[in-house]
């Protein structure tokens, strides 16, 4: 959740650690690329290194189909007011898009399809609970998926297709929420899907931050608690998982008198404890993170790009115990990888960065 007072400005610029003495085989290249569009970009999917999709403000989207070198953006009609938090890219015909607005409006929470490349979207989902705030959705094959919301006295009204073309409650097959627990919707990365089966889901807002988590494809879940500060305005954000065992998890407060609190922790076991890593040289929350599967000389080093909006980027090649900033790189609240030398950062004004270890 990002609530509406606090949606935009709550990141304050740290100063940017020296990248001095990263690995010499594993230098990080970034490229800008035209995203057609000026609207802030806030989610990013690729489906392979040609084919990617991004989202964002004033009901944007943005598709490439030959690596970046073009983009082609557009608006979907009759979500002009609309922000387009998450993104799931399929093939270059097809993709979801899921919004929130700043209305108060429960209906403002929506899920779109389209199957012809963005000319045309259906409308999939439209909320009527009042209370509802939908923050991200991920997928396990592109009919299979599932939209979590921060929670409503007490429940989190989750959705999960099939089929991909109708949702469904599986608010029944949720953990209890905690008091005041939500998620952000900040980057479309606070819910990771890997396999066929698994999932995890990144909270906050409570006295707690947890990470909620099912091994059967959301018929079951169990809830897990993590080490970051969790309040209103702070938890963890965004969680991505290499294998059904190892996976990480950022977070931080958007309290801008707060800024020292970006943190990222791993897990070896699915998820059920989480260990802090060394904390990245970013400050305020961690919007977004990622793995880039791989990199290196074949040495299988695994690479996460982290994103903090204006308190700077970070990467590393050890899952957190050491780091070297992207110097300069500010303004960016999402990233994705498709392959180690095709990763894409979006941000504020329609801003995308291609990232190539």
């Amino acid at each position: 959740m990002l609530r509406r007072s606090l949606v935009f400005f709550l990141f304050a610029a740290g100063l940017i650690q020296s990248a001095q003495g990263q690995p010499k085989n594993i230098q990080p290249t970034l490229i800008p690329q035209n995203s057609g569009t000026t609207s802030g970009l806030i989610a990013v999917s690729p489906v392979n290194p040609q084919v990617v999709w991004a989202s964002g403000r004033d009901g944007t989207f943005t598709v490439t189909t030959d690596g970046g070198n073009t983009w082609r953006a557009g608006v979907v009609p009759g979500a002009e007011l609309l922000q387009f938090r998450d993104v799931e890219g399929v093939s270059a015909k097809v993709a979801y898009l899921m919004s929130i607005g700043l209305s108060g409006a429960p209906t403002d929470f929506r899920i779109y399809k389209t199957t012809d490349g963005g000319v045309t979207w259906s409308l999939q989902f439209v909320n009527q609970l009042d209370g509802a705030f939908y923050d991200c959705f991920a997928f396990w094959t592109p009919n299979r998926g599932i939209a979590h919301s921060d929670s409503v006295n007490g429940v989190f009204p989750d959705l999960r297709t099939t089929e991909g073309t109708t949702w469904h409650s599986i608010s029944s097959n949720m953990p209890p929420a905690l008091p005041g627990e939500t998620s952000f919707a900040a980057s479309g990365t606070c819910v990771a899907t890997q396999g066929g089966q698994n999932a995890w889901i990144a909270t906050g807002g409570a006295t707690i931050a947890r990470v909620l988590a099912t091994r059967d494809g959301g018929d079951t879940w169990n809830a897990y608690d993590t080490p970051f500060i969790s309040s209103p305005s702070a938890g963890a954000f965004t969680i991505a998982f290499r294998n059904p065992w190892n996976g990480i998890v950022g977070g931080g407060d958007l309290d801008p008198s707060d800024l020292n609190n970006a943190r990222t922790a791993t897990s070896s076991d699915g998820g059920v404890t989480w260990t802090l890593t060394n904390p990245p040289p970013v400050t305020g929350a961690i919007f977004g993170l990622a793995y880039a599967h791989g990199v290196g000389n074949g040495d299988g080093s695994r690479t996460v790009v982290v994103t903090a909006n204006a308190g700077g980027a970070a990467w590393t090649p050890d899952e957190g115990t050491t780091w070297f900033s992207l110097p300069g790189v500010t303004g960016f609240w999402s990233v994705a990888f498709a392959s180690p030398k095709a990763g894409w950062l979006v941000g504020t004004n329609g801003r995308i960065l291609k990232v190539s270890f």
